[in-house]
């Protein structure tokens, strides 16, 4: 018999109540004596030092708990945007999500970013409006503004009285009202033909209706509650139960996992946390990565059950959890067979920001590398990159508040101390002509590969498309091989420090020998013959574009439009509605990093900004940065040669 589980997240902007709420379900689901507090920092959910100390959540938290007979898998995910990788990596895990809203705050800038995740991957979604006991409150406005923002597709259960005041109450309606009746008879032809026919449905075909509808994401249910008060978590919780999907059980199905977060604990090590999309894994079973191609055992299995993890003898198809001794599995990674059922990673918004951490004791240089080398493996979107030569550490960010983050990581964890940079717009690079890039890689022997790759411009947005022309009998497959595994290695550092982006690559001569020919001689190889190409004709600086959306008093237009054509944007007619407006401006993002501080003293704090990264375009040298090559350019030719070899000192 399938066991009943349900596997969701709890999302929303910081601030919206998410945590709390997830508080009360693990005390209701018996996993806690006291309903932890942000405030006072006694989260269970928030297991981080600075989780705590902040009172917001860093990282995505699990939990499983048991709500009559229900196995609920619940993940808490962070609300602030500088963290929104982290929100990331569990979509593909979760069967559906209840979004939170605060009802005095109303739909805010993340609200939509996770909104559009969840609508990009076709996840059932629940709004509850949380705070209706705070001053401010306005359900009835926030409903509105989910029929504009989101969809009309809505469908609720509860009215409220004395709004705004501790002494709210939450009145559940008895039945579904006519509306709502109509509602879900017209999802269903066979429902509706019995609507018509009857003028009413019974509470069965009701109950059904709204759960297909649910789940096919054609109504959205909106609840409403007040978590600090403990008023509509119950009913919250009995809808979750009632409607929400239940995972799929395939237990008979070859074992497919899917790696969605790492981390470190001081006694088990590296833990890894999976879904399970099929079969059955057992404590000691061996496991095929996909992307290394090999096997590792499986050491243990836990659940995880509020701040404690219990170690189980399986985990089934359907089910999330905690297993010990992957050490190579990184977030990504598929384990077992790769099933159809593993949705595919959508990224939601890259980091477009670079800092330079510099540790306070150069004696601590070491310590903090290797700090953020196990921060990077938990975190992938960090892009750790550690220049040994140099002796610098960069790494990839969303914001400010992120660094002021891992500073705390750093010293609470691992006891060391750094500052960071001010951060640094992320450039790419692209080619505007076609060129050949040549090497031939011959001396000092013994060595040889020659290579000939045809570099043209691609699609924008297109990233690396690489393939080869030529026949493994003038190069060998295992050094075509090695070459289409160096690409990605070449296209890291153009010749303007940046990435290269948006090109075709098509390897169209080459040559081994069959006593001097080795792997590695075809990695220098590739890596010189692209800079070699590259150098010939110039590369064009891309800047990240951001889509701006303002909302704010249309008092404010002009100055509004001012200021954005100042920062090199352009800007969309506006919508106006009465003395409020919406306006939509395109801006690069180098001349928008002080603009929320800006437009918060133009209007009083009033407006609101929600932005996404739209593309990138091209810039000017003098718009963006140069920046010099981390390392040994492999257009230093002998230098280069040596490095690789390992015989530069």
């Amino acid at each position: 018999m399938a066991k009943r589980i349900i596997n969701l997240a709890l999302m929303a902007h910081a601030d919206a109540g998410k945590t709390t709420i997830t508080e009360h379900f693990l005390f209701k689901g018996g996993l806690s004596k006291k309903v932890g507090s942000v405030d006072e920092g006694t989260t269970h959910s928030d297991f981080l030092q600075v989780e705590r100390d902040r009172g917001i959540s860093v990282r995505a938290s699990f939990n499983s708990f048991d709500w009559k007979g229900t196995c609920v898998n619940l993940i808490d995910t962070p609300g602030h945007i500088d963290f929104t990788a982290e929100l990331e990596r569990i979509l593909p895990v979760i069967d559906a999500a209840i979004l939170v809203v605060s009802a005095v705050e109303g739909i805010q800038a993340q609200t939509e970013a996770i909104w559009e995740a969840l609508q990009e991957r076709n996840i059932p979604v629940l709004f509850f409006v949380n705070k209706v006991d705070r001053i401010g409150s306005d359900v009835e406005a926030i409903v509105e503004d989910i029929k504009k923002e989101f969809t009309t597709d809505i469908i609720r259960f509860q009215h409220i009285s004395n709004e705004g005041l501790t002494s709210v109450e939450i009145v559940s309606t008895s039945k579904y009202e006519e509306e709502y009746e109509e509602l879900i008879a017209g999802l269903d032809e066979a429902l509706l033909e019995r609507y018509l026919d009857n003028g009413v449905l019974s509470e069965q075909e009701l109950e059904q209706g709204l759960k297909a509808g649910f789940n096919e994401r054609a109504l959205f249910p909106v609840l409403v509650g007040a978590s600090k008060l403990d008023l509509g978590v119950d009913e919250l919780l009995d809808f979750v139960e009632k409607y929400f999907p239940m995972a799929p059980y395939h237990p008979e199905d070859a074992v497919s996992a899917y790696v969605y977060a790492v981390g470190k604990d001081k006694t088990l090590g590296k833990t890894v946390y999976l879904r399970m999309f099929g079969g059955v894994l057992k404590a000691r079973d061996l496991l095929v990565n996909n992307r290394l191609g090999e096997e590792e055992k499986v050491s243990l299995i836990k659940k995880g059950y509020g701040l404690r993890f219990d170690t189980v003898d399986t985990i089934e198809s359907g089910d999330i959890a905690m297993v010990t001794g992957l050490k190579n599995a990184k977030v990504g990674d598929v384990l077992g067979i790769h099933s159809d059922r593993i949705p595919k990673q959508i990224s939601i918004h890259e980091p477009l920001l670079s800092v330079q951490a510099i540790p306070d004791r150069e004696a601590d240089y070491a310590n903090l590398a290797n700090a953020l080398l196990q921060l990077s493996d938990e975190d992938p979107s960090l892009d750790f990159e550690w220049d040994k030569e140099e002796r610098s550490l960069h790494l990839r960010i969303y914001g400010e508040i992120q660094t002021q983050i891992l500073k705390s990581m750093l010293n609470n964890r691992f006891g060391v101390e750094a500052s960071f940079t001010d951060p640094t717009v992320v450039y790419k690079e692209t080619i505007n002509q076609s060129v050949e890039g040549y090497e031939r890689y011959w001396m000092p022997k013994p060595c040889w590969a020659i290579v000939r790759f045809k570099i043209e411009p691609g699609v924008r947005g297109s990233g690396i498309v690489y393939k080869s022309a030529i026949s493994v009998d003038a190069v060998h497959q295992k050094y075509q091989n090695e070459v289409e595994r160096t690409i990605p290695e070449a296209v890291e550092q153009s010749i303007k420090g940046w990435e290269l982006t948006d090109v075709k690559i098509t390897l169209i001569e080459g040559e081994d020998h069959v006593m001097h020919s080795r792997p590695g001689d075809f990695v220098i190889a590739t890596n010189m013959a692209i800079m070699n190409g590259l150098q010939e004709i110039g590369t064009q600086l891309l800047e990240p574009i951001v889509r701006l959306k303002i909302q704010a008093n249309v008092e404010l237009l002009g100055s509004l439009s001012s200021e954005i054509i100042q920062r090199r944007g352009q800007f969309e007619s506006p919508t106006i509605d009465g003395d409020k407006m919406v306006l939509f401006a395109d801006v690069p993002l180098s001349m928008i990093l002080d603009f929320p501080v800006r437009l918060s003293s133009m209007s009083g704090g009033k407006a609101k900004l929600i932005y996404t990264l739209k593309g990138y375009q091209a810039c000017t040298d003098e718009q963006g940065v140069i920046r010099p090559y981390k390392g040994v350019n492999p257009l230093d030719r002998s230098k280069y040669i040596l490095k690789m070899r390992k015989a530069l000192q």
